[in-house]
């Protein structure tokens, strides 16, 4: 059998959102984290709508018959990507409407749709809608020279319409082409609630979507016609955009405008209810859609609206029960960490460890006067964040603070830009990536005076600087004074800042640069150092594995008997277990209430294991096209404890999944031990960790002899 055997790249993806679905499925979770798991479903489908599915459509129109490595042409990716993504989000909304909403509606939130409104809810509704919303709205026609711009991504409602018989020029307000329908569109206010609490006597609450109230009130809009069918709807389009790199120092010019493509781009996916055929079938025409990019469905176009219900959980016994996010125990948290540092290397692991320790070790350098400079990589950073307030609190204290600002994180562009005019005003120095190259590296480095020297302390991170995430993600990050690692960080700012050439780094490895390589042969070195007696072994925790070259190596290392064993939250286009060519080579993955975020690679290494967390995943576009990092763990307490997680994670089959060799993921039969999920073992350890320390601490004070 040939080496080259590939799953293709979207379809690989699809299956992941599948298994993020199958957690919406489960009844046994709470019913706002199963109706969250929907959610993000839909927002997974957006993204991958506008970026994956558009470049391929660019793909049919340049190349039509070049195959991917998986052996697919553009036209048959499509078409197998519209069949199983309608089939995925039939599921989606037969649970929300079949089965989430009832079950709802026993605990006392029930949905009611337009058909069933009360006189008294109606004539309240319409009241409300005159006050509220009404005013908002701006009702479009479509049968004017230019048709009207459908934004990406924005809630609409569709109004097909009929002029009232005996209204005088009725049909002089909204003429048109008589061969045409009269329809009309109106965008779905965003900067309001999406949902609205009915007034009842009854002792459950009762709520409206405000679509609903929109479509259900929309004849207001439209006086002198009758409103015959209506349609909500919104249309995804391509975001795929690249930013002119050769810009030069206008390039945020040049990404703004990136940003106004993205919403008049070309469109690539519609999704609508299905109360009107006529209106879908007029979208469809005018937006130059097929079948197979029509998304129609009968329960809800925008899932993510009904999470406001969060707010209505009082007791709290809809959603998982709260993890606290624990201060690290070896970490002071009254004074500075330099002390610490110096005498051990520390590992943060979020989100069961408090993000606190990285906010306060840049708060800490900010205002520090033997700090002399700080310097960072930022690639999604988030709303008000104090990473953002240290650094300029920092710069206004004179410190040289420089800060590599990535502006082309796709999403996150318009932010980075604020944040990157902001923090030059406060005096930062501010660089904006690399011509080409995404920096998704993420680095912190703080450069100290201390006694007569001078000393370097580096924060290293599989994760963004991005304190929300931090709540949401799990993923792992490095403190540490070795100033070996330190001189590398430094050479990777001279890089990625300056005009250096090429320097060797004794313990990071940096992408596009030498990383792939040092995968390769570390994967390589695995093959020649595995025997019979001692079989190779190689565990690696990434968010997907795409490239081909690492794949390859892969398979090579399977058929020399060497052990690899795969987690992998995302996409796979590795097939493992085919006999001579990767039956040594297992993939599991897992999805639970936290993001699977951090990278973590192990080698055996004949004894002298050596264990790496990195910025990348194994993909074309990290290894390949990105300035990425992986960092070893030296120190041999961080050692232990990041391989007992690596390890903690193939133990899991709660939520684990297990790759097939043709593609398709099963549970792991959990019939056989104990009951084992790797997020919460990771919890209660955390937890058990911390109330240990609160007790010798409490024991500490109980015993502290006062002294005159």
């Amino acid at each position: 059998m040939s080496e080259n055997i590939f799953f293709n790249r979207e379809l690989s993806w699809l299956e992941f959102n599948a298994r993020v679905l199958k957690q919406g499925l489960r009844k046994e979770l709470p019913l706002l984290e199963r109706l969250q798991f929907l959610s993000i479903v839909s927002s997974n489908f957006d993204e991958f709508f506008q970026v994956r599915v558009a470049a391929t459509k660019r793909m049919l129109e340049s190349a039509p018959d070049t195959a991917d490595a998986s052996g697919l042409t553009p036209k048959l990716v499509l078409s197998s990507i519209s069949a199983r993504a309608h089939q995925i989000i039939r599921q989606q909304q037969e649970c929300l409407m079949n089965d989430i909403l009832p079950a709802l509606a026993k605990e006392g939130m029930v949905y009611v749709p337009p058909a069933q409104y009360t006189p008294q809810q109606t004539d309240y509704l319409q009241k409300l809608f005159r006050s509220e919303i009404f005013p908002l709205l701006t009702p479009l026609r479509t049968d004017t020279e230019a048709f009207p711009h459908i934004k990406n991504l924005d809630l609409y409602a569709g109004f097909l319409l009929k002029p009232i018989s005996g209204i005088r020029n009725a049909s002089e307000l909204f003429k048109g082409d008589d061969d045409q329908p009269r329809i009309a569109f109106v965008e779905i206010p965003g900067g309001i609630n999406r949902l609205y609490w009915l007034p009842t006597d009854k002792k459950v609450r009762e709520f409206v979507m405000l679509e609903d109230i929109i479509t259900f009130c929309g004849r207001q809009l439209f006086p002198g016609f009758e409103v015959e069918e209506t349609l909500v709807f919104k249309v995804a389009r391509d975001a795929d955009f690249a930013v002119d790199e050769d810009a030069g120092s206008n390039f945020i010019h040049a990404m703004e405008d990136v940003l106004i493509q993205r919403k008049s781009s070309f469109p690539v996916q519609l999704q609508c209810n299905a109360s009107s055929n006529v209106i879908r079938d007029f979208l469809k025409e005018k937006l130059e859609l097929t079948d197979e990019d029509i998304y129609q469905t009968d329960g809800m176009v925008d899932v993510g609206g009904l999470m406001e219900l969060r707010e209505a959980d009082e007791t709290g016994k809809l959603s998982f029960e709260p993890w606290e996010h624990f201060y690290p125990a070896d970490l002071p948290e009254d004074e500075p960490y330099w002390d610490t540092l110096k005498l051990h290397d520390k590992i943060l692991h979020v989100p069961y460890e408090s993000y606190d320790p990285v906010v306060k070790f840049l708060s800490d350098a900010a205002d520090d006067d033997n700090v002399l400079a700080i310097k960072m990589t930022l690639y999604r950073t988030g709303r008000n964040s104090p990473i953002i307030d240290a650094l300029e609190r920092a710069a206004q204290r004179g410190k040289q603070v420089v800060v590599l600002v990535e502006l082309k994180a796709r999403f996150d562009e318009e932010r980075n830009i604020a944040w990157a005019n902001e923090l030059e005003q406060a005096g930062v120095t501010v660089i904006y990536g690399l011509v080409n190259l995404k920096v998704h590296a993420k680095v912190l480095m703080v450069i100290r005076r201390e006694s007569d020297t001078i000393r370097r302390y580096v924060h290293l991170a599989t994760g963004n600087y991005n304190t929300k995430t931090a709540k949401l993600y799990s993923d792992i990050s490095l403190f540490t004074a070795n100033q070996e690692i330190a001189n590398d960080v430094s050479l990777f700012f001279n890089l990625v800042t300056g005009y250096s050439t090429l320097q060797k780094m004794k313990h990071l490895g940096m992408a596009p640069v030498t990383l792939k390589d040092r995968i390769l042969s570390m994967i390589q070195r695995e093959i020649e150092r595995s025997t019979p007696e001692q079989p190779g072994l190689i565990i690696a925790k990434m968010n997907s594995l795409t490239h081909e070259d690492v794949i390859a190596a892969l398979y090579r290392a399977s058929q020399a008997g060497v052990k690899v064993m795969l987690n992998i939250r995302g996409i796979c286009m590795l097939v493992p277990g085919v006999k001579g060519l990767s039956e040594n080579i297992t993939v599991v993955s897992i999805v639970d209430r936290y993001l699977e975020h951090s990278r973590i690679f192990y080698f055996q290494n004949a004894g002298t294991p050596e264990l790496y967390c990195s910025s990348a995943d194994w993909m074309s576009r990290n290894l390949d096209r990105r300035i990425e990092l992986m960092f070893p763990i030296l120190d041999k307490t961080a050692f232990r404890q990041v391989k007992s997680w690596l390890d903690m994670y193939f133990e899991d089959n709660t939520n684990a999944e297990v790759l097939l060799p043709n593609g398709s993921w099963e549970p792991i039969d959990a019939k056989r031990s104990a009951h084992v999920r790797a997020q919460e073992m990771l919890y209660k350890h955390y937890k058990y960790q911390n109330e240990t320390n609160e007790k010798a601490r409490k024991n500490t004070q109980e015993f502290e002899v006062r002294r005159k």
